[in-house]
């Protein structure tokens, strides 16, 4: 367990009262044979485990996967546990039912992008939940978070046709909800280069949508290109939901804003190329939880 001195920077003196007294930064894991900890972060409080996917891994045939990792957070030190998964280069995922795990399946050439189902205990067993747009393939779904009513919210980047493991898209690059109840599929919003992470705000009036359009899908990056976040207002017409008022919320300054979470005051978070950045509901940066290497995913507990 490595602690990691100066490794927060205040913006504004509002970040001190989300630091605490005495802030630190610990590192409980790592992986020296491949990047274990790339996306998801689900945490499972029954149990005080963590379920995180890793990097995208090539292998001597040049076919790529990914892999998932079970981290035993009530051990000491932490253990780490690779499990099986049929799940096709599993990234980002979100807690769903009781016992289960939402992963977002970027697919392969022969297996759909989409939805799947993930037990959290041995075997693992997972099953696709959906895979299409009323029968247009996904890209290759990138995020996902779950609306108190149900509804399931994702993302669906090119990604994958521009990093060789999806054929070409058959859909825009655009954020879509599901309600599995009624079976309600929708496209929310498009118009984005790579749509990435995406959370709600507390009340959940508020859409937060990470744009990556500024990194390639050969890992090159241009900064010509949006590394942005957006906020939409969630309004009710028809007695539906619809995204409105798109707005330029932030823009990171070092590499791209990848994953995006909101704590209970509304304040936004997002895994950048120094870190975590942090920003008032009003747009300011506030300070930053500055990483080596950067931050894609991560997750906030209370009580941590």
């Amino acid at each position: 367990m490595t602690k990691h001195s100066n490794a927060f920077q205040v913006h504004d003196e509002r970040f001190h009262s989300i630091l605490g007294q005495s802030p630190s930064l610990e590192l409980l894991a790592e992986n020296e044979s491949y990047p274990f900890a790339h996306e998801a972060g689900v945490f499972i409080a029954s149990t005080n485990h963590l379920f995180i996917t890793s990097s995208r891994i090539t292998d001597a045939r040049g076919e790529q996967s990914v892999r998932i990792t079970r981290v035993h957070l009530n051990e000491t030190p932490v253990k780490c546990e690779e499990i099986p998964t049929s799940i096709p280069l599993a990234n980002g995922g979100v807690n769903y039912g009781d016992d289960g795990v939402l992963i977002c399946g970027q697919g392969s050439m022969t297996q759909p992008s989409g939805l799947y189902l993930m037990s959290t205990e041995p075997p693992y067993t997972s099953k696709l939940l959906k895979a299409d747009f009323y029968g247009r393939p996904f890209s290759s779904v990138n995020d996902v978070v779950v609306h108190s009513d149900g509804s399931i919210w994702f993302t669906d980047p090119t990604y994958g046709f521009e990093q060789g493991y999806r054929p070409t898209p058959s859909l825009p690059s655009q954020v879509y909800r599901w309600h599995p109840a009624s079976g309600n599929m929708r496209a929310m919003a498009d118009g984005f280069g790579k749509p990435n992470g995406i959370c709600f705000a507390p009340d959940e009036n508020t859409v937060y949508v990470t744009d990556t359009h500024g990194l390639h899908g050969d890992g090159s990056t241009d900064d010509q290109r949006v590394s942005s976040i957006y906020a939409f207002d969630v309004s009710t017409y028809h007695g539906e939901p619809f995204l409105t008022n798109r707005r330029l919320f932030a823009m990171a300054d070092k590499g791209i804003p990848d994953g995006i979470k909101c704590d209970l005051d509304g304040n936004v978070y997002s895994g950048c190329g120094d870190g975590i950045n942090v920003w008032s509901p009003g747009g300011v940066l506030l300070g930053r939880i500055l990483i080596d290497g950067g931050g894609c995913e991560f997750l906030l507990r209370k009580g941590w």
